[in-house]
């Protein structure tokens, strides 16, 4: 935040959450929304990719939970500020291995025989489908939601791997600044404006996975999702 406060006219506000919990997420859009009443760009970046199996507060799979459920409450809850700030953005950070994703919907409460790069996968997918239901559902209202892969960024993402492990992806991946690039993008570029339910690997435009584009699968997540956090059906 200081960095940010330095160069910008509008000081950064730190608003605390903790993505694996449901009730710190509604606690967020609360107090954001009782501090503010515009809502230019929402970027859902937060990740986690735990080695082995864990559990949020509210008893979903790790992985699911903050990757793609706590998303969706936080965007659903700020959806009206969003659409009374119009024109205003979505912007949900995927990965290029949502294509090897699947969706289980018996696994959001946990695996039989967890697999953390399967659980990755599927909830990098979950993103995917979330973000181009939202923007089916957000045409004509002046909001968009688009998609992004951010490339290979080292992260604390990778915070529970092996430190040797940690140390060479550091070496090899391109650094947070660099990952920033298609948020920066996505969520400012004027020739963007109107860009709905699109997806881009690092700035380029590119196919998401077909699984997208099964109105069906994307209207399913979207129903089980809203009623796992508590939005209803």
């Amino acid at each position: 935040l200081k960095v940010i406060n330095a160069g910008a006219s509008t000081p950064a506000i730190n608003l605390p959450v903790e993505l694996d919990n449901l009730g710190s997420v509604r606690n967020l859009a609360a107090n954001f929304l009782g501090r503010y009443d515009r809502l230019d760009v929402l970027i859902n970046n937060a990740g986690v990719f735990p080695p082995k199996q864990r559990f949020t507060v509210d008893g979903f799979e790790m992985q699911m939970g903050v990757n793609h459920l706590s998303h969706f409450l936080l965007t659903n809850l700020l959806l009206d500020c969003l659409k009374a700030s119009a024109p205003a953005r979505v912007v949900t950070v995927s990965s290029k291995l949502h294509k090897a994703g699947e969706i289980d919907f018996d696994v959001f409460k946990g695996y039989e025989k967890y697999n953390s790069q399967s659980a990755y996968s599927g909830s990098k997918l979950a993103n995917v489908l979330f973000g181009i239901e939202l923007a089916r559902q957000l045409e004509g209202t002046g909001v968009t939601s688009n998609v992004l892969h951010p490339g290979a960024v080292s992260t604390d993402i990778i915070r529970d791997l092996p430190w040797l492990l940690r140390k060479i992806i550091g070496m090899i991946f391109v650094s947070p600044e660099k990952g920033a690039l298609s948020n920066i993008m996505l969520a400012s570029d004027p020739v963007l404006a109107e860009t709905n339910g699109k997806y881009y690997d690092q700035c380029e435009l590119t196919d998401y996975s077909p699984q997208a584009d099964d109105g069906s699968l994307c209207k399913k997540l979207w129903d089980v999702s809203a009623e796992l956090t508590g939005l209803g059906g």
